[in-house]
């Protein structure tokens, strides 16, 4: 079965884009995998397919489905929906400058921008525990500012060093616990505060959280440093896709986790290992807009196995 694709990236995050407006592939997991794997088949963080809008939507340009390089579906991608307006437009599928697209759980509206950049309005987020879900009862809960910290029991054996637990000004190292902010930008996030991304221990800990059984659909694990109130820097390992060089719902849910704690103002450059992102939050119930790069690597045609 041959499949024409795409080869895209965000920011470092790299995606495989699949044109389906005409029609479905209806690929099955094996496959995604396939199509994911750096040494047998094209190489991505998560696969992107482009379809038409759902039948009798209003004002609805086109829908996609995302899934990660194990073969999952998940409900949402801000570096990969970067991605989608630019390649809908290099395609020729649509002229538009600003178009709004369905993904799994919410209709987003992507903006290509003058100087090449795309900024999405990535919709407003959710804190309850049922949005992620996540379940929170019998959890130590600390107040900070508007947020809730939930002290997050990991792995017995697991000693966890440089954690911010209580703020940025206090340093304090605990065994077994991270305290996390939790954020739903339409997909899970936990977003927890260390001294320095460089040395902070995520492919132990990033695992560790993602999977933790609070999270019956698991959850992406943020780890935060904050330079200043206008400047973070961020790694995250995404839920079926290990650390990636970044992640735009990730930036968009750490940032809105430091302004309700009080420690960041409402304009934020968040420093990723493959890129910045600038990410705008008003508070309340407003949008958070992301803005970045995206940019077309190459495009080819793969032989993929039958299902």
């Amino acid at each position: 079965m041959k499949v024409k694709f795409t080869k895209m990236q965000g920011a470092g995050n790299d995606f495989v884009v699949l044109d389906e407006t005409r029609g479905l592939l209806n690929l099955s997991a094996v496959q995604y995998r396939y199509l994911a794997d750096r040494h047998f088949g094209v190489g991505a963080d998560q696969i992107l397919s482009v379809r038409a809008a759902p039948a009798n939507s209003k004002d609805i340009d086109f829908s996609y489905a995302i899934h990660n390089n194990d073969g999952s579906e998940v409900e949402h991608c801000g570096n990969g929906a970067r991605c989608f307006v630019r390649f809908v437009r290099d395609q020729g599928l649509t002229t538009k400058n600003v178009i709004k697209v369905q993904t799994m759980n919410r209709v987003i509206e992507l903006r290509e921008t003058k100087d090449g950049q795309v900024t999405v309005d990535m919709g407003a987020p959710q804190f309850e525990p049922s949005s992620l879900p996540f379940e929170s009862e019998g959890l130590e809960v600390e107040q900070k500012g508007l947020a809730q910290l939930y002290l997050l029991k990991i792995d017995e054996n697991m000693p966890i060093a440089g954690v911010f637990i209580a703020s940025v000004a206090i340093k304090n190292i605990v065994k077994n616990i991270v305290n996390v902010a939790i954020v739903s930008m339409g997909n899970p996030h936990a977003v927890q505060l260390v001294d320095d991304v460089d040395t902070a221990d995520v492919e132990q800990i990033g695992p560790l959280v993602s999977k933790h059984t609070r999270f019956p659909r698991g959850v992406n694990a943020g780890f935060m440093q904050i330079v200043n109130r206008g400047q973070v820097k961020l790694r995250v390992y995404e839920r079926g896709a290990g650390e990636t060089l970044a992640c735009g719902t990730g930036a968009c849910a750490a940032v809105v986790a430091g302004i309700r704690q009080g420690l960041l103002d409402s304009s934020v450059q968040v420093a990723t290992r493959g890129g910045l992102l600038q990410i705008d939050w008003a508070g309340g119930d407003a949008s958070v807009m992301m803005t970045g790069p995206a940019t077309k690597v190459f495009e080819s045609e793969i032989e993929i196995p039958e299902k």
